[in-house]
């Protein structure tokens, strides 16, 4: 049942992702693209620390740890 439920809040954040991205797309929107979304993190620096770069590397840890290393 739980397992169900995670998978199902997955696959609900990947469409609801998806709808942004698609709305993002459209002529004269103003809502950022995930690349845009992306660039802007990875540029994010505290200091000569690029703390972006070491969040978004942590976050794509964390994805394969919890879905790829089985």
């Amino acid at each position: 049942m739980m397992r169900a439920l995670a998978i199902g809040g997955f696959l609900a954040s990947l469409v609801l992702l998806a709808a942004v991205e698609w709305a993002a797309r459209r002529e004269g929107s103003r809502v950022p693209s995930f690349g845009d979304v992306c660039a802007y993190v990875m540029q994010y620096e505290v200091g000569a620390v690029p703390v972006g770069r070491i969040g978004l590397f942590g976050f794509w840890w964390w994805l394969g740890w919890h879905f790829f290393a089985r």
